[in-house]
């Protein structure tokens, strides 16, 4: 798949479908991304519809042929569902089972059950890490949001204390670590290892989400101290159910994809022969479509049987989890056309130009391109997507490790200082109770700490690797 990204991406990069000078593609790519933030932000557009105007307004921009520009969105939104549609529905199906079958609240109580006082922040960075890897950032939220505030009104704590390393720990996920989304888009269109990425990832994930959440969270909770409000305080999804599955096998079917893909890239990188048979197995078992469909098939055994689920209502949880991520497909799809339609209009091969005469790093320049488009849409996936196609080019001749830098750096920038025009700040606003002003003090302000030091980490360990 990624091999196959990469040479589709080269050849459209060498035959761009119009001549248009670098001034006139220069205003093409603002003009048609000022249509997306206009549509989005002004007009309260849907930002599948946006991407799709957006990508034809581009095209009009950069004066080339309506039925090329066409071509390409299509072929864009089609190379770019085929490469994660499927990843995206697994991930969907394992995140509805994990909170349905009471998995994740069986995750939450049995480490709640062991910290108190001092060691409560850190224990819910980790409950927000683990649960949030298979869960969509809202479907995390909304998840988490109800333990946030069951553990500050019980234990009496700030709600800025704990509830900001749970967050940090569901947005770090959500920016910088596969099977999200944006991560897999962005693997996907810059040719990188997915088995690489996750591991280095995980590297930067971690100091990351330490400093922007307990050690961030002790800040928040003097500038915005608030209690947690009452009504927010909703019933618990597995609170109707008998029995749940317990803690160990849990957590073992939620990391059994992510052990599945790190395998694969230590044998990669340690047998480093096509031909040996033990990388042959690893090739396959690690293949992110796989993983992810043994955890799926595991998890029904594990999570939907083990709290006691009929055939008919496990078709029915399954059936449920793919409802939702309908929009996120179309976003995700729209927004890889609006990538191969910036490709095919030559606008890789400007920013090739521009980045040597800036002298500015690769990874540096990925990170702010994301930033201004995460700043603009308010979307850190169409940040994300978008981001990926401008710096493509740049991944051409790249190690396999620069390349998943690069990813890492394209996901950092799209977290960057969310605010009004982001669906997370509303919904953080009003389950936190809190004013628009408290919410930038504390979430946005986080997720800029979240950018600003995951790209710091990103170009340290590319000093080093």
């Amino acid at each position: 798949m990624t091999s196959l990204s990469v040479e589709i991406l080269a050849a459209d990069a060498a035959e761009p479908i119009t001549s248009a000078g670098n001034a006139q593609l220069g205003i093409a790519v603002l003009a048609g991304i000022a249509a997306i933030v206009l549509l989005i932000t002004k007009f309260k557009l849907h930002a599948f519809l946006a991407l799709t105007i957006g990508s034809l307004a581009l095209g009009a921009f950069a004066g080339a042929p309506l039925a090329d520009t066409i071509k390409s969105f299509t072929t864009g939104l089609g190379n770019t569902v085929a490469g994660v549609g499927v990843l995206i529905a697994l991930g969907a199906i394992l995140g509805k089972l994990l909170a349905d079958s009471g998995g994740a609240d069986q995750i939450v109580d049995t480490i709640l059950a062991r910290a108190s006082g001092r060691a409560m922040p850190w224990a819910m960075v980790l409950i927000a890490s683990v649960i949030g890897l298979p869960l969509f950032f809202e479907v995390g939220i909304v998840l988490l949001i109800p333990v946030v505030l069951l553990v500050a009104k019980r234990g009496n704590y700030s709600l800025m204390r704990i509830g900001i390393p749970a967050l940090a720990g569901l947005s770090v996920m959500h920016g910088l670590i596969p099977p999200h989304p944006g991560p897999l888009v962005a693997i996907d269109a810059v040719g990188a290892n997915l088995g690489v990425t996750l591991a280095l990832g995980l590297v930067v994930a971690i100091p990351t989400v330490i400093i922007a959440g307990p050690v961030f969270s002790r800040y928040a909770a003097r500038w915005v101290d608030i209690p947690a409000p009452e009504n927010m305080i909703p019933v618990r999804p597995s609170e109707d159910l008998e029995k749940r599955p317990g803690f160990g096998v849990t957590v073992a079917t939620v990391l059994l994809p992510v052990v599945l893909m790190l395998v694969k890239a230590l044998v990669d990188i340690v047998v480093d022969d096509p031909e040996n048979g033990a990388q042959k197995v690893t090739d396959v078992i690690g293949s992110p479509l796989i993983a992810l469909l043994a955890a799926v098939i595991v998890a029904l055994f594990t999570l939907g049987r083990a709290a006691g689920f009929t055939k008919e209502r496990l078709s029915s949880t399954v059936e449920k989890s793919l409802a939702p991520i309908a929009g996120v497909l179309l976003i995700v799809g729209a927004g890889g056309g609006f990538k191969q339609t910036l490709i095919d209009i030559g606008v890789g091969q400007m920013i090739l130009e521009f980045s040597e005469n800036w002298s500015i790093p690769a990874l540096l320049l990925a990170w702010l391109i994301a930033v201004a488009i995460r700043l603009a849409t308010g979307s850190a996936t169409v940040a994300t997507i978008s981001a990926a196609g401008l710096v493509a080019p740049l991944a051409e001749g790249m190690s396999t490790t620069e390349t998943a830098l690069l990813v890492l750096a394209i996901g950092a920038g799209s977290l960057f200082f969310s605010h009004v025009n982001d669906a997370g700040f509303w919904l953080v606003k009003e389950y936190f109770g809190m004013t628009v002003g408290q919410t930038i003090k504390t979430w946005s302000v986080m997720e800029t700490i979240i950018s600003v030091v995951g790209i710091v980490f990103v170009l340290l360990l590319s000093l080093v690797l």
